[in-house]
């Protein structure tokens, strides 16, 4: 079965662009290939921090300001 795909136009940073192209020559991948495993892969961190963020709903908050205060009382800062 064939993916089908999207074509986009991006814009790199020259020294980004040199470097990706090097790594494509290096590892005999296509460019596309490198940026959607990037792209995958920042995309998935961020569903992984979106479940923490999730699972850490009902934990009670704490005031900046009285955490710093504990710190001190603990001797930690």
């Amino acid at each position: 079965m064939t993916t089908l795909t999207k074509r986009a136009t991006i814009y790199l940073e020259p020294s980004l662009h040199r470097a990706l192209r090097l790594k494509s020559i290096e590892t005999s991948r296509s460019l596309s290939d490198l940026l959607n495993d990037a792209v995958r892969n920042e995309l998935a961190e961020d569903a992984e921090d979106l479940g923490i963020f999730d699972a850490r709903k009902n934990e009670p908050t704490i005031k900046f300001e009285d955490f710093v205060k504990e710190l001190k009382r603990n001797g930690k800062i």
